[in-house]
């Protein structure tokens, strides 16, 4: 047997890993828990173990190009993402908080904050890269057919009248001629006071080892400083404090890295070509060389069945109908003579429970037989994971499907289909049979009503309102309404920040820590782009069908919106109070309005439907100058909308808000199901946004730029702050200069100064609005030794209330 490869290792290896912690996982639970702390530290280690099983399945999935494999991994990887979501749902139950902080916990494991970073997996857009691609293209012909394409702001030209132009003109004229002039002044000068010089130099007597020393001396010192200097280099970096010479360059190890990467893909998309088209040859083949002999072996298995059953009990057996699974249920995995026993077997029950008079219904039999269809699930997944184990593939090096085990698929297939045929066929020969040897007479059932649901009314349907239109239309009709937007092309990577190192350390000495940048980004993959991104996690995941982004202006809140859009290829929908002002207007427009957005939505899910702004919707008193808009128009029907989302609608609604304190508390937490606070950037944040933005934008990092002084100097401003300075400094001029001109802190905090920051004050009443939202209650009613507020015996008066009250 051949070794398997790198990749192979890594998922046979990340599988035992997940083996083990599902059997420490099962142990644990069954447990008894000492102390709400020690439950934590149990669930926050399977949640860091499980993220790290899902980074490394993430990577092999990503990597293996066998497709039968990959449709393994890729269940196994949907599995994972959802017992993460799971586990982060019950710390935030057990918390009462969306940030936890694991410092001490990846300490013991001996594990780098960054190894925490959950990964977007990267065939939420690769299997549909197509489809997105066409989908902007098609956006992208609507806006340009309707005027309303984005033009590149950098490069747009504002026409002036004629008579200005001139005057401009005449300016750069003058300065020109100006800037000659005193360039040609200079150069006289400079002849003149040469001349006077070598007048003078002429008159003295000149000592030429005086000059020959006085040269070596400045030599010399140039020399050591040289050198003094480079080791000074050398010594920062082997301690780690510089980067070396190269390391911005692009290595050619990563060019080939890349070149290979590329040309996986390639075989990826091959074999999985190869693969589906195998499905349906092999399938076809099957039907003419083996279906005769399997529809001719299973009608031979159920005639067998009725003799044997006639010579048991006397009588022919009921057949299942076609709802219970026809013959399937009563020969899944087994043979004749363990059905034959099995009836013996009921036969006794039946009597023991006659004797008895006892009457225990069918439940407890559907109770186990839904018992051992879940463990034969279990035991089918765990064989096909060690059977590729254990399988010999020196036979299959370009990691091709594998036609053999295609067949077994096709053949159960096969089998389950024709079993239908043959259980119409049997079904009757059966009613023949009675007829012949029993004159058995079967009578048909009066209809009747049904039960269970007398009394009760079917849920009426909504009505279709656009029944007589095509998406295409309703989609280019929202696109010229400005209601479908196109999403800026950002990653969720591009959100820089850093970890918080310090918040187990707070919490242990009762002050709660604000969380860092990189908190909010892993909350909005596990609540926005992991469920959008696989409709498997989205459907038996806990579901979050809205998140609410609150925080002061410029720290990001619209650039994450776009990044779930882009991490997830998510159509965006805008339903703003000011973008859907004086459009669809009336009640019925209304309705048009938002049965247009969520039906599209729908049909070309995932979809975000974003709300800026969204405290205008729930306003407490409506400004006198935005009435006319009617920003309230959604108050009412938002949580009928969210009550109509099912698990397989992969729609999210994303509100952001820089004044939650206008909104109504109670109304806008019903309407949102997760609040995420977004703080301004703390020190270590700051000092990687100014790093990271300056070369972003052409910038070069020197050693008279003191990166350390500018985040400490701009404590408070914001993200969008120090992105609006860099590029305010860095023209394409100033990067031209940078040569012989390096860049400094002073010109930054010079650009800065004209700006307002976030105050303390302001971080403080954000945090004071958040601990006034029900999660926020609950945690504050934990910390003070309350317990957790109990929400269904909330208004219910107890009898000693009663009591005292009558008094």
């Amino acid at each position: 047997m051949t070794p398997p490869g790198t990749y192979n290792k890594m998922w046979h290896q990340t599988q035992e890993a997940l083996n083990s912690l599902l059997d420490k996982e099962s142990q644990k639970m069954t447990e008894p828990q000492k102390s709400q702390v020690f439950f934590f530290q149990m669930l926050a280690t399977f949640y860091i173990k499980y993220v790290q099983i899902f980074r490394n399945m993430e990577t092999a999935y990503d990597q293996i190009v066998h497709p039968q494999k990959r449709t393994l991994i890729r269940k196994i990887l949907d599995g994972v993402m959802g017992r993460i979501l799971e586990l982060k749902n019950e710390m935030v139950e057990l918390e009462l908080t969306e940030f936890h902080y694991f410092d001490d916990i990846l300490q013991d494991l001996k594990l780098a904050p960054q190894q925490l970073d959950i990964p977007i997996p990267r065939y939420f857009l690769k299997e549909k890269l197509e489809v997105i691609k066409g989908r902007e293209k098609i956006l992208a012909q609507i806006l340009a057919e309707s005027g309303l394409a984005v033009t590149d702001l950098k490069y747009s030209v504002k026409s002036i009248p004629i008579e200005e132009a001139v005057k401009w003109i005449q300016i750069a004229e003058r300065a020109r001629q100006g800037r000659l002039r005193a360039l040609f002044m200079k150069q006289i000068y400079l002849q003149e006071y040469r001349a006077k010089l070598s007048k003078v130099a002429g008159k003295k007597v000149t000592d030429t080892r005086a000059a020959a020393l006085c040269i070596q001396k400045a030599w010399r010192g140039f020399h050591q400083y040289r050198r003094t200097e480079k080791e000074r280099e050398e010594e920062m970096i082997f301690l780690g404090m510089d980067p070396p010479p190269l390391f911005n360059e692009v290595s050619t190890t990563i060019i080939q890295a890349e070149s290979v990467n590329r040309l996986r893909e390639e075989v990826q998309i091959k074999h999985e070509e190869n693969y589906k088209e195998a499905l349906v040859t092999i399938k076809d083949n099957l039907k003419l060389t083996e279906g005769p002999d399997i529809k001719e072996s299973l009608q031979d298995q159920i005639r067998h069945w009725f003799i044997e059953c006639r010579n048991l009990t006397g009588t022919f057996p009921d057949y299942p109908d076609e709802e219970e699974g026809g013959s399937a249920i009563i020969f899944s995995n087994k043979t004749t003579q363990q059905v034959i026993d099995e009836i013996i077997a009921n036969q006794e029950e039946e009597e023991k429970s006659r004797k008895k008079k006892k009457e225990k219904g069918k439940t407890p039999k559907k109770a186990k037989k839904e018992k051992e269809r879940k463990v034969t699930k279990e035991k089918s997944k765990v064989k096909n994971l060690y059977m590729w184990m254990n399988k010999d593939e020196s036979w299959n090096f370009p990691q091709d499907y594998d036609p053999e085990l295609i067949k077994e698929e096709k053949r159960r297939e096969l089998e389950s289909e024709l079993r239908v045929q043959v259980d119409e066929l049997m079904r009757q020969e059966l009613k023949n049979l009675k007829l012949a040897v029993n004159r058995e007479k079967e009578y048909p059932v009066k209809p009747g009503k049904k039960k269970g649901k007398k009394g009760k009314r079917g849920k009426k349907k909504d009505k279709d309102l656009t029944a007589d239109r095509s998406i295409e239309s309703l989609y280019k009709e929202l696109v010229e309404e400005g209601l479908l937007i196109q999403a800026l092309k950002v990653k969720l990577s591009d959100y820089i920040g850093e970890y918080s190192y310090l918040g187990t350390t707070l919490r242990q000495v009762s002050i709660e820590p604000m969380p860092s940048l990189l908190d909010v980004r892993q909350l909005i993959t596990l609540y926005g782009i992991l469920p959008l991104g696989s409709a498997a996690v989205h459907e038996k995941a806990p579901l979050v069908k809205s998140l609410l982004l609150v925080g002061p202006s410029g720290v990001g809140k619209k650039m994450l919106v776009h990044a779930i859009c882009t991490e997830t290829g998510a159509n965006l929908f805008n339903l703003s109070s000011d973008n859907i002002a004086g459009k669809y207007p009336g009640k019925s427009g209304l309705q048009m309005m938002l049965h247009v957005v969520f039906k599209v939505a729908r049909e070309l899910q995932p979809s975000v439907v974003w709300i800026d702004d969204t405290e205008k919707t729930f306003y407490k008193k409506v400004p006198n100058a935005e009435k006319m808009n009617e920003p309230k128009r959604l108050k009412k029907q938002l949580p009928k909308i969210l009550k109509l989302l099912k698990p397989d609608d992969r729609i999210l609604i994303v509100g952001t808000t820089q004044r939650p304190f206008d909104a109504e508390l109670q109304s806008f937490c019903k309407v949102y199901q997760k609040i995420i606070l977004v703080p301004r950037p703390d020190y270590a944040s700051r000092y990687v946004l100014w790093k990271q933005i300056i070369q972003h934008h052409g910038g070069v990092l020197s050693k008279t730029l003191n990166v350390s002084c500018l985040a400490k100097v701009t404590d408070g401003f914001t993200q969008g702050h120090i992105v609006k300075v860099v590029k305010d400094v860095l023209t394409d001029r100033r990067i031209r200069q940078q040569t012989h001109k390096p860049l400094t802190a002073g010109e930054f905090t010079a650009a800065i100064t004209s700006m307002n920051p976030v105050y303390k004050e302001e971080e403080e009443s954000f945090k004071s609005w958040y601990a006034r939202t029900p999660l926020g209650k609950r945690r504050a009613l934990a910390l003070t030794g309350g317990g957790q507020e109990k929400p269904k015996d909330k208004g219910k008066k107890t009898e000693k209330g009663k009591k005292e009250k009558r008094k």
